[in-house]
C-alpha cells in the first residue's frame, strides 16, 4: 500500500469514527481533518466534497461490518450456527466495534426523508447487511435446521428490528438487561423458524 492509500485509509477509519460517535453531517473535511491532524487541502486531494466524503465513510464502515461480523459467520458450518453467530456478531458490531455505535444505524435516523447519494448509499448498505441474513435464513432452510415454509424476508426484518431494539436499549436507554434480552429475543425468533 502506497502513501496515499495508507492516508487514505487512515482518514476513513478516523471519517467512520466521527460517523459513529456524531453521525454523518458532523463529517465535514475540516472535523475530518482535525481528528486525523491533516491539512484540509491534503484532504480534498482524496474526496471531491462532502458528500463523496461521506459516501466514502459508509462504504469503509460496510468493509468493516463484513470483517467484524460476516467473516467469522461465513467461518461457522452452514445452517444454524451461522445464523446464531451473525446475530451475536451484529451485537458486538453494535456496542463494541465502534465507539459510538452503528453508523448505518445512524445515517437511517439521519437521511431517511432526504435524497441523495449519502441516503442511496446508506439504504444500498443497509440492504445488503438485510439480504445476508435472508441468505443466511435460506441456507438454513437448505440444510433442516428451519422449516421449508420461512419466510425468510420476515425472519430478516424481525431480525433488523431485534438489532434496533438492542441498540436503542444498550446505547441510549443503558438498560442493564439489554444483552440478555437481546439473546432471548435471536432464541425465540430462531426457535419459531426451526424445522
Amino acid at each position: 500500500m502506497g502513501k496515499g492509500q495508507a492516508t487514505r485509509a487512515l482518514v476513513l477509519e478516523h471519517g467512520l469514527e466521527v460517523a459513529s460517535e456524531l453521525g454523518l453531517e458532523a463529517l465535514t473535511i475540516g472535523t475530518l481533518a482535525e481528528r486525523a491532524q491533516l491539512s484540509k487541502s491534503g484532504l480534498y486531494a482524496h474526496f471531491s466534497s462532502k458528500e463523496d466524503l461521506q459516501c466514502q465513510v459508509l462504504d469503509a464502515g460496510a468493509a468493516r461490518f463484513e470483517l467484524e461480523v460476516m467473516a467469522p459467520a461465513i467461518a461457522q458450518p452452514r445452517g444454524l450456527p451461522r445464523v446464531e453467530a451473525i446475530q451475536r456478531g451484529w451485537m458486538r458490531w453494535e456496542t463494541e466495534v465502534l465507539a459510538g455505535g452503528c453508523p448505518f444505524i445512524a445515517a437511517a435516523a439521519e437521511y431517511d426523508d432526504r435524497e441523495g447519494p449519502v441516503r442511496d448509499r446508506a439504504e444500498h448498505h443497509i440492504g445488503r447487511m438485510v439480504a445476508a441474513v435472508e441468505r443466511a435464513a435460506s441456507i438454513a432452510v437448505e440444510e433442516g435446521h428451519f422449516r421449508a415454509d420461512l419466510d425468510v424476508q420476515q425472519f430478516a426484518f424481525e431480525l433488523w428490528g431485534i438489532v434496533l431494539g438492542y441498540q436503542q436499549f444498550a446505547r441510549l436507554l443503558r438498560h442493564p438487561d439489554a444483552a440478555t434480552m437481546t439473546l432471548r429475543a435471536f432464541a425465540d425468533l430462531n426457535a419459531r423458524a426451526a424445522a
